[in-house]
């Protein structure tokens, strides 16, 4: 018969205790730690009848399947964020919101945000992250503002940012903007303590080590030659026409992303594989190893496709029941699943963002598991490792929020 852990009950007791006298309650836990469980306990210690829970649409067959282990007294609709909009609003009695720190766009908030905001702000809600706050305080503004009993009496970003903000000129060149991102962490802290549940992998006993190992792969010729073009002259035109514009910063800065690992989108939306280095290179070192792998752009997917066949899917249930290994895109595949079946975690590129490197690091932890051996495949001479650094270099909040003298 299926039972919380001690933990996971302790935590759902308290959090019922948050969510009846404040309408909200964030659980703030690391992941692999059972937020997805807690969090449905609660609803049944509150009674509630009818329940939404808005999540990724990778994670919906998990969350099914930890409700029909916990069979609690109520109804639940499970949806991702792109599907909110078809479904009627009307009937629920309690909203969960998975991986809420996607509602942390600032100084405006995203569409899903306002929808939320539109149709559900009368409903208590749980909220649910591991990375509340991944890159600044700013990011807590819109995650309560969607709620009609947020603890902010600020109605707009810019008003709440005049108070909890030290608000910056930036010089880009081009244009002056304002920087929001220095929030007032201790005033937001004092605000937001009574709403919030924090819980560590440490306290809840895993002992998991993620080890970070890199290798280079010494791509082909016309990777570099591509690149170095591209560098020199902004545009280069493939043999069949097809065009590859970099006339700014950041367009170059996207394409040589993506050339370094043997792949580029052209101007009309096609794209070529013109290297399978870096395939090759996993295929060939991890043999024998059933691996997890994050890719960063759609063609990467086809690259590894070409040389693991009918041995690699995209279907996590599929995974979990054969032998195949299993290739995620890291901005769907970072949140919210579990990939412990794998020996290995791969990375066949990287992601600017910090929150899905901290996210994504972590989806073979179990509580079982003393070891996770992540691998970063890098080009040499290319531009992975500086984006890799830079991550790391990134101010993760979060890291503060799970430290053990760390108390709301």
């Amino acid at each position: 018969m299926f039972s919380l852990r001690s933990y996971q009950i302790q935590l759902a007791l308290q959090g019922f205790n948050i969510l009846h006298k404040y309408k909200i309650v964030y659980l703030c836990m690391e992941v692999r730690t059972g937020k997805t469980l807690t969090s449905l306990k609660i609803a049944d210690l509150y009674h509630a009848k009818n329940v939404l829970f808005i999540t990724k649409k990778k994670a919906i067959s998990s969350i099914e399947h930890d409700y029909n282990l916990l069979k609690p007294n109520y109804t639940l609709t499970v949806i991702n964020n792109e599907s909110l909009h078809k479904i009627n609003p009307n009937g629920y009695d309690l909203l969960i919101s998975d991986e809420h720190h996607r509602n942390a766009a600032f100084p405006k908030p995203n569409q899903v945000t306002k929808l939320i905001k539109k149709h559900y702000s009368h409903l208590p809600m749980i909220f649910l992250s591991g990375t509340p706050h991944p890159e600044s305080y700013s990011q807590i503004y819109h995650q309560f503002w969607l709620s009609k009993y947020t603890p902010f009496k600020e109605t707009t970003f810019y008003k709440w940012a005049k108070d909890y903000v030290n608000i910056k000129d930036r010089h880009l060149g081009y244009a002056v903007v304002k920087d929001y991102s220095d929030a007032k962490i201790e005033l937001i802290k004092d605000i937001i303590k009574p709403y919030i549940l924090t819980f560590t992998q440490a306290q809840a006993g895993f002992e998991t080590e993620v080890k970070e190992h890199i290798i280079k792969v010494k791509m082909n010729d016309i990777t570099y030659q591509l690149a170095n073009k591209l560098k020199k002259d902004l545009f280069v035109i493939s043999k069949d026409g097809n065009e590859i514009i970099a006339d700014t910063a950041v367009k170059l800065m996207q394409k040589l992303h993506q050339i370094y690992s043997g792949t580029v989108l052209f101007e009309d939306g096609s794209y070529k594989i013109f290297d399978t280095s870096k395939a090759k290179a996993i295929k060939n070192k991890f043999i024998g190893k059933k691996l997890g792998i994050f890719y960063k752009f759609k063609a990467e997917y086809e690259a590894l496709k070409q040389l693991f066949g009918d041995s690699l899917t995209n279907d996590l249930n599929e995974f979990n029941t054969t032998d195949k290994h299993i290739a995620l895109q890291i901005v769907s595949g970072s949140e919210g699943i579990s990939l412990k079946e794998a020996d290995y975690l791969i990375y066949y590129n990287i992601d600017f963002s910090s929150k899905n490197y901290w996210q994504s690091r972590d989806r073979l932890t179990t509580m079982q598991r003393k070891s996770n051996n992540v691998f970063w495949i890098f080009s040499e001479n290319g531009i992975e490792e500086k984006i890799y650094k830079n991550v790391l270099q990134k101010k993760n909040y979060t890291l503060s929020v799970f430290k053990k003298d760390f108390i709301y």
